[in-house]
Order: C-alpha cells, then sequence, then structure tokens
C-alpha cells in the first residue's frame, strides 16, 4: 500500500539513508558533510513549525520525502518557497517523483504559498525534466555558484507560480495551521 504522509521524527533514520549517497556522491547537493540521524531529525523538526515535509511510504518503507522551506528571509518573500525532493535509489523511475512533489505544491498552495523554486545544480537532467515536466520555467542561472567534488558548479532556478497573485494577499499559513485543516487530509487521502 503507498501512503503519501506528513513526516515525523521517526522518519529521520529514513530520510537520512536516502540522503547520504547524495552528498557523499553527488553534486546535487551542496551540503559537504553528511548530517547524523539527529540533524536529520532536527530538520524535520524546524521544517514542519511552517512548511511541509511529505513522506512517501510502501508497505512500511520510505521510498522518498519531499519539503518545502523559506527562500530568503525577508518578509516580502513569505510567498515563494524553495522546494527540495529525494528518491531512494531503488525507487526511481516509477513515478514517484511526480506524485509525491505534485501533492507537495497542492498543499503549498494550500498554505498561500504562490510561487515554487526549485534549485537544481547543472547540468542535472534528470532533476530539470522533472521540473518542466511539473510546469517549473528556468528563471536563471547562477554561474559557478559552489565547489563541490573538485570542480565548480552552475546552478539553476526553475520557478512555478502555483496560484494567482492577489494585489493585497493574506498571510501564508503554517503548516501546524494547516494541519488541523480537514482539506490537506483529503488531499493527503487521495494521493
Amino acid at each position: 500500500m503507498v501512503t503519501i504522509r506528513i513526516a515525523t521524527e521517526h522518519d529521520a533514520a529514513a530520510c537520512h539513508a536516502i540522503y547520504a549517497p547524495t552528498v557523499l556522491d553527488t553534486a546535487i547537493t551542496f551540503e559537504t558533510e553528511l548530517p547524523g540521524v539527529a540533524a536529520m531529525r532536527q530538520r524535520i523538526q524546524a521544517r514542519l513549525q511552517h512548511y511541509p515535509w511529505l513522506i512517501w511510504e510502501e508497505a512500511g518503507q520510505v521510498l522518498a520525502y519531499a519539503y518545502a522551506g523559506r527562500f530568503r528571509e525577508r518578509a516580502a518573500y513569505d510567498w515563494i518557497a524553495e522546494t527540495s525532493i529525494y528518491v531512494d535509489a531503488a525507487a526511481r523511475r516509477r513515478g514517484i517523483a511526480r506524485k509525491l512533489y505534485g501533492t507537495l505544491l497542492e498543499t503549498m498552495a494550500l498554505q498561500g504559498i504562490n510561487q515554487a523554486v526549485g534549485v537544481i545544480t547543472l547540468p542535472g537532467e534528470v532533476s530539470v525534466a522533472l521540473h518542466e515536466s511539473m510546469g517549473f520555467e528556468a528563471a536563471g542561472v547562477w554561474k559557478s555558484a559552489g565547489f563541490k567534488l573538485k570542480r565548480w558548479w552552475d546552478v539553476g532556478v526553475w520557478q512555478k507560480q502555483l496560484q494567482d497573485m492577489q494585489p493585497l494577499p493574506q498571510p501564508v499559513r503554517s503548516f501546524p495551521a494547516l494541519m488541523q485543516d480537514d482539506t490537506l487530509h483529503r488531499l493527503l487521502a487521495k494521493s
């Protein structure tokens, strides 16, 4: 049985196991030191104070996770959030990323977030293809933005509008407030 659900601190070890090869072997993330399970637990707890962190689970096994986070610190950026998704290597090419990411984007829209931003280490063909298939558009490139694995990497930014911009937008709902809303639970149940 497949379930898309909200992460808990008990998912830290599974998320860490999915994330570890990305840190150690790729430039997909610019994190260069592998965080521990305790650090992953803290990240989940901190992120859930404001934004969604969703889990894809099959038969009790976590195969993927996706989350949103603050794009920039200034208050005028409240309606835009950066997104990330990680899928276990053995579970790729099964459509998990599209379904989980789609649910994340719908959840963000329920919060009142207007735009999602994906930041991709280039060339990043798989990530670029995923984002573009989901309606993200290229929004720019940061040249030689990071140094990892003995080389400099460009970073591309992809952007997707999640809903119409309002002249006077309502404040974005915190994720804990959204968790009390049946609309979120119906969305997760249909996913």
